[in-house]
């Protein structure tokens, strides 16, 4: 057979450029191709960096799918079978609300895909294709299947160097996907030594780990850490902010070449994060876990969701002075959204408080249910604002790190990616992504 893996085109955000939609190649796809028996001819197009051939003959085509590219993944799926081609789709809005997408396709995979594609593909040629295919009981981290690196176009990226060492996360945050009642509440850790083939299948020594929890297990992630420090990589993860009790594990990181961590702080207001039973978020905490990260001359990414139920409008100007107080490096900020199958979904259906239900706004730059304490508009200009300080000229100035050897690689992202990312965009029109790509990764080289 042959067959098109596609990612829908994301609807960008007010603060997002191309630069965010040619960040990185899908790994879903990546690892669904290495599924595919040989026997088989794959296509991979990424809506965001090319056009979808409609008219290319093809037997089958498979989407992954989260909430804000449902709409665009319905638009496709009706093209094709428009040309009687069968489409199937899955990923994260598929598994966390399959309920709502199971009509929109030929058939839906729901959870992990290493157990269920063959079988899909053997029934799409027996005829025989059902509608809903599961099949995650007891699932360990030796099946998990290494993506197919070598079907990347590099030209198409910024970072092709990405990889997963896990799936899942053990905690169950209210607004996350973990809390759905559909997604099998599982942390599964790959084989280290398959970690380390695809290190070497990427022939690079900067990395970056893109598991939704890199020390979910840590015993695990310290295992991990000795095996990768002779191999003197420069990477960068995802951790919960727990990891202030790890300073030994903050160690291992440093010494294993760790450059920066992601980590959901998600809210300065402690009323905030129980709203929303973050555990494992301790807000009296946080100047301490900054301050352990930075003595180890690791750099921060903050997450931070705006609109929790505790918050007023206060919360923007008093996030941006500890932001700034702090020294964070850089901030990923969201609007507060309901994604459909968690925890939070259902609480704000039963309040009635959801008042948008087209899904292609739900990428957390839109207001698409009642806030409790400010209204939409006062969390939608917040949101906007506090992008819009963060990036000024002060307060970059303000958060320059204290070590020398990591301001250019600051100072590089926050000014060409986040406040001139729209020159920087430009730039890319003109040089290619592919050179641009070298410089970012110049960066990241750059830390010593």
């Amino acid at each position: 057979m042959k067959i098109k893996l596609i990612q829908p085109k994301m609807f960008p955000r007010p603060m997002d450029t191309k630069l965010k939609t040619r960040m990185a190649p899908s790994l879903a796809l990546l690892t669904i191709a290495n599924l595919t028996p040989k026997e088989h001819e794959v296509i991979i197009e990424n809506e965001n960096v090319e056009k979808i051939d409609f008219d290319e003959p093809v037997d089958l085509v498979a989407i992954t799918v989260t909430v804000d590219v449902m709409n665009r993944a319905v638009e496709i799926s009706k093209e094709f079978q428009s040309r009687n081609v069968t489409v199937i789709a899955g990923g994260i809005h598929i598994t966390a609300d399959p309920e709502s997408a199971v009509n929109s396709f030929d058939a839906i995979s729901v959870g992990m895909a290493e157990r269920v594609w063959v079988k899909i593909l053997e029934d799409k040629k027996n005829n025989s294709l059902k509608k809903i295919y599961y099949d995650m009981e007891n699932i360990a981290g030796e099946e998990i299947v290494s993506p197919d690196y070598s079907s990347i176009d590099n030209k198409k990226y910024l970072y092709t160097n990405i990889i997963s060492t896990s799936r899942g996360c053990p905690f169950e945050c209210d607004f996350c996907y973990n809390s759905c009642k559909s997604v099998l509440k599982t942390y599964i850790n790959r084989p280290i030594d398959d970690v380390i083939k695809d290190i070497n299948a990427l022939k690079t020594n900067h990395i970056m780990f893109i598991d939704d929890n890199f020390i979910g297990n840590p015993k695990w992630t310290k295992k991990l850490l000795k095996e990768i420090k002779p191999l003197k990589l420069k990477w960068n993860a995802a951790v919960t902010s727990n990891i202030v009790d790890m300073p030994e594990l903050l160690d291992e990181m440093k010494a294993a070449g760790c450059q920066s961590l992601f980590i959901g702080f998600e809210s300065i207001n402690s009323k905030s994060i129980d709203s929303v039973h973050k555990v494992q978020n301790s807000v009296k905490r946080y100047e301490k876990l900054v301050e352990e990260i930075h003595e180890r001359g690791i750099m921060i990414n903050a997450s931070f969701v705006f609109g929790l139920d505790e918050d007023d409008v206060s919360v923007f100007k008093n996030t941006l002075e500890w932001i700034v107080k702090n020294k964070i490096e850089t901030v990923t900020s969201h609007i507060l959204t309901p994604y459909p199958g968690t925890k939070l979904y259902s609480s704000l259906m039963e309040e009635n408080r959801i008042v948008d239900f087209n899904l292609s706004n739900y990428n957390t730059a839109h207001v698409v249910y009642k806030p409790k304490n400010m209204t939409a508009e006062e969390l939608y200009k917040g949101y906007l604002w506090i992008y819009k300080e963060m990036y000024t000229f002060k307060n970059i100035v303000k958060r320059l790190p204290k070590s020398k050897k990591q301001w250019i690689p600051f100072l590089a992202f926050n000014l060409f990616y986040r406040k001139f990312g729209k020159l920087t965009e430009l730039l890319c029109n003109i040089v290619s992504f592919k050179n641009v790509g070298r410089f970012f990764r110049w960066v990241a080289y750059f830390i010593k």
